[in-house]
């Protein structure tokens, strides 16, 4: 089975500067047409020229995936370029409270589960019909007897439901909820030639992290080299995965070559947690 996105529709729901850029250049590079789909249009139509000065075919449509009838307007957007979806990835963020659950108010847990878990819940309602004509492209046999892949959802969840930090409980709880809904998603959705996985990250070294550790540096004196090393020093690699490192297998269960991966979460962080 191949890891190429030759002919294929790939939507990227939470389509940001980090992740969801490289993402899209990525899946654009295997042959995919990719739709970039985010809050910040501006954000998009950069990403969208990126893509197209690479050579490839990408689409950008703004969305707010906590608005019903804004995801829906997403997908009618999306049906007017093709009849078919082939992978989906629901990357959705917003910057947790990072308080202890005692401190925390309780609406800021309900607007991290909108958007981190029924946010996905919609988008995957939404799409679902065009994931399954996706699908179903691929039911045909081959003379080896196996069958082309279906089409896959991939949510991406975190490394936050490994451990139980006090600062990181909000958080932790809308991405297992997430696990938990792939896990179901899974189940409901195979019947209908659509796989479900989750990714979980630990950290992620790009500008987001390093302006991050910039400010560790800052506060606590020592350089950000200091504080990378003391970060990495947990991981089994001694350092952390860069952007490319997550998006990478997040292609791999996009692709052919997982048609038999589903229900799963793959956790990516060079060691730091055994699952």
């Amino acid at each position: 089975m191949s890891e190429s996105l030759e002919d294929k529709t790939v939507v990227i729901v939470g389509a940001g500067p980090g992740f969801g850029r490289t993402l899209a250049l990525r899946a654009a590079e295997r042959g995919a047409t990719v739709v970039v789909a985010a809050r910040t249009a501006s954000r998009l139509d950069g990403i969208v020229d990126e893509v197209r000065a690479a050579g490839g075919r990408a689409i950008a449509a703004a969305v707010d995936a906590t608005e019903p009838e804004s995801v829906r307007a997403l997908r009618e957007t999306v049906a007017q370029h093709t009849d078919a979806v082939h992978g989906l990835v629901y990357s959705a963020f917003a910057v947790p409270s990072m308080k202890p659950l005692a401190q925390t108010d309780h609406e800021q847990i309900s607007r991290g589960i909108d958007l981190s878990v029924l946010g996905a819940l919609r988008a995957t309602q939404e799409f679902t019909p065009l994931l399954e004509a996706g699908g179903a492209q691929g039911d045909e046999t081959q003379g080896d007897g196996a069958h082309r892949s279906p089409s896959s959802v991939v949510m991406m969840a975190s490394a936050v439901i490994h451990h139980s930090r006090e600062r990181y409980a909000g958080y932790k709880i809308a991405k297992t909820a997430l696990v938990a809904l792939g896990h179901s998603l899974a189940t409901e959705l195979g019947p209908r030639g659509i796989r479900v996985n989750t990714v979980a990250p630990g950290y992620i070294y790009g500008d987001t992290l390093r302006a991050y550790f910039e400010h560790l540096a800052t506060k606590y004196g020592g350089t950000v080299e200091d504080v990378y090393e003391h970060t990495a020093a947990k991981m089994d690699l001694r350092r952390l995965p860069s952007e490319r490192e997550i998006v990478d297998p997040v292609l791999f269960l996009l692709s052919d070559a997982a048609s038999a991966v589903t229900g799963q979460t793959l956790t990516v962080d060079c060691g730091e947690f055994h699952t």
